[in-house]
C-alpha cells in the first residue's frame, strides 16, 4: 500500500473527516471574526492617533494607542496567544474558538490601525475640512466621510492582512483548539506518514487562500469601476 493510500484511507473515515470539516470552521470563524474585531478596533484606534492633541484627555489616549499598537505589533502572535489564553482567560467560561477569535481580533487591531492611518492620510484633507464646516463633530466627520473613502483607499492591504490571520490560525492548536493543522496532525501521529498529509494541508491553505485572493481582487474591480462612475 502506497504512502498516498495509507493517508486517503485515513482521511475518509468518519472520525477524520468530522475533525478535518470542524478545524476548516474553526479556521474560518477564527479568521473572519478576528478581522472584523480588528477592523472595529483598528478604526478607533486610527481615528484617536489622528486627533489634534488641544487637551490632555486626548494626548492620554493617543499615548495609550500607541502602547497598544507597539505591543501586539512587538511580540509574536504565539506569546500573546499563549499569555492571553493562560493568564487572561483562564477561568473565563467562554467558548474556546471565540476567545482565540478575541486574542486574534487583538492583535489584528494593531496592525489595522495603521492600515487605516495610511488610508486616512491618502485623503484629501478638504473633505475632512468640508465636513467640519458643515458643523460635524471631529469623529462625525471621520466616521461619515473619511473613513469610508479611507477603507476603500486600502482594501488590498486589509486583503492581505486577512490572508495573515488566516496562515497564522495555525499556531492555535497550540492552545488545544482544533483547527486544520491538528487535524491534519492527527491523521500523521496516527499512520506515521507525515509528508503526504502536510502536502495535503499545505494545498488546503493554498486553495483557501487563493479563492479569497480573487475575491478581493473583484472587490478591487467594483471599486474602480464604481469610481469611474
Amino acid at each position: 500500500m502506497s504512502n498516498f493510500e495509507i493517508f486517503w484511507n485515513r482521511f475518509i473515515t468518519p472520525g477524520t473527516l468530522e475533525s478535518v470539516f470542524t478545524g476548516l470552521l474553526n479556521t474560518a470563524i477564527i479568521a473572519v471574526f478576528g478581522l472584523l474585531l480588528g477592523f472595529l478596533l483598528g478604526c478607533v484606534l486610527s481615528v484617536i492617533k489622528m486627533l489634534p492633541s488641544k487637551n490632555f484627555a486626548v494626548t492620554v489616549f493617543k499615548r495609550i494607542a500607541d502602547l497598544y499598537i507597539a505591543i501586539f505589533r512587538g511580540t509574536p502572535m504565539m506569546v500573546q496567544l499563549l499569555l492571553l489564553h493562560f493568564a487572561v482567560f483562564i477561568g473565563v467560561n467562554i467558548p474556546p474558538v471565540i476567545e482565540v477569535s478575541l486574542i486574534f481580533g487583538l492583535n489584528s487591531a494593531a496592525y489595522m490601525a495603521e492600515i487605516i492611518r495610511s488610508g486616512i492620510n491618502s485623503v484629501d484633507k478638504g473633505q475632512l475640512e468640508a465636513g467640519r464646516s458643515l458643523g460635524l463633530s471631529y469623529p462625525l466627520t471621520m466616521i461619515h466621510i473619511v473613513l469610508p473613502q479611507a477603507v476603500k483607499n486600502v482594501v488590498p492591504t486589509i486583503g492581505n492582512e486577512f490572508i495573515s490571520l488566516l496562515k497564522e490560525t495555525s499556531i492555535v492548536s497550540v492552545v488545544g483548539l482544533a483547527d486544520l493543522t491538528r487535524a491534519f496532525k492527527a491523521i500523521a501521529d496516527s499512520t506515521f506518514e507525515y509528508f503526504i498529509p502536510y502536502i495535503a494541508l499545505a494545498i488546503i491553505y493554498f486553495v483557501i487562500i487563493l479563492i479569497i485572493t480573487l475575491i478581493i481582487r473583484l472587490i478591487e474591480r467594483r471599486l474602480k469601476k464604481s469610481e469611474k462612475r
